[in-house]
Parts: structure tokens; C-alpha cells; sequence
């Protein structure tokens, strides 16, 4: 019986499912009540929503949101047999896996190794709204109405180093994402 089990462990794989917009986590919910209630336990076993955190910078206020990796699409690691993929598609707000026609393809061991390793990220990852050498105005602190291109970026931090004209000089001045607007 435990070489039956172990055999089945090597038979999961991860799918991808479609879901409409917006219903990723309903769609997980319904999935996990499903799963239980129709004892698939030994046959889906992991749901997820792929999700990052990143900081956002908005009204100068720097706060952390939960942004879904993959808008429109759930995870499923389960073994593909005619019964599991019908619960699984017949879960409300599934449209469908993702593969041609109606054969569900799953990802390889590499590209699930990557997106758990996104999702599992220790530190939030900053949303960078410039580039290097973009060219910005300061507008505030004692640097303000001050142009000048950006020479760094720690995303990490929310600040930039921006290269102003003084004095007939190039200077390297430190500022935070917020006391900066592109041109």
C-alpha cells in the first residue's frame, strides 16, 4: 500500500487554471471546499494564487500591497485524472486549464521552482517608477525645481541619487522616490 502512495506522489503535477478576472481567491476558496467535500484529498492537493509584495509610493505615503503575479490564473498541483480535472473544471469561476484544446498542459519543475521562489521572497520588492539616467525635477526640500538625470536607484530604500547642476558642477544629491517627478 505506502509503494502505491509514493507512486502517486510522483504522478502530481502543477497545472494552470483560467478564472474570470478578479475571482483568483473566490475561485481558491471554492476549489479548497470542493476538494473536501468531495474527498479529493489523495488526488488535488495544493491550491494557490501566485501573489508579490511590492511597495507602493502613493500621495507620498509608502505602504506594502499583495499583487497578484498572474491576474486571471490559480495554480493546482494535483495528479490529472478524469475525475479530479472534473471537479476542477467544474469549479465556479474556472473557464478552463490552460493548454491546446481541452488537454491541460503543466509546468515543469523549473518554472513552479521559480514562481514559489517569487511568491516566497523575503524582502517586498519596490514598484520603481524611473530609470536610470531619466531626467527628473525635485519638487521638494532644499533641492527643489532642481532638473537632473538619475545616476542610481535603490529600489529597496525608495530613494534615488540624481546628479543636479550646481554651481557649473554636476552633484550627486539623495532623494526619496517622492520629492521627485519625471519630465
Amino acid at each position: 500500500m505506502e509503494e502505491k502512495v509514493e507512486d502517486r506522489q510522483e504522478e502530481k503535477q502543477w497545472y494552470v487554471i483560467h478564472t474570470y478576472a478578479g475571482y483568483e481567491n473566490k475561485v481558491k476558496t471554492n476549489l479548497d471546499k470542493r476538494v473536501e467535500s468531495m474527498e479529493m484529498q489523495d488526488k488535488i492537493f495544493r491550491v494557490l494564487v501566485p501573489v508579490e509584495k511590492v511597495i507602493e509610493t502613493k500621495n507620498g505615503q509608502r505602504r506594502t500591497v499583495e499583487r497578484k503575479v498572474f491576474p486571471g490564473y490559480v495554480l493546482v498541483e494535483m495528479i490529472m485524472e478524469d475525475d479530479s480535472w472534473y471537479v476542477v473544471r467544474n469549479t465556479p469561476g474556472v473557464t478552463g486549464f490552460v493548454g491546446p484544446g481541452s488537454k491541460p498542459v503543466c509546468l515543469s519543475k523549473q518554472e513552479v521552482g521559480n514562481i514559489l521562489k517569487q511568491m516566497g521572497m523575503d524582502g517586498a520588492r519596490a514598484k520603481v517608477p524611473f530609470i536610470l539616467k531619466e531626467q527628473v525635477r525635485v519638487i521638494s526640500g532644499p533641492f527643489s525645481n532642481f532638473i537632473g538625470g538619475i545616476e542610481e536607484i535603490q529600489a529597496d530604500k525608495g530613494k534615488l541619487k540624481v546628479s543636479v547642476s550646481m554651481f557649473g558642477r554636476e552633484t550627486p544629491v539623495e532623494l526619496t522616490f517622492d520629492q521627485v517627478e519625471k519630465l
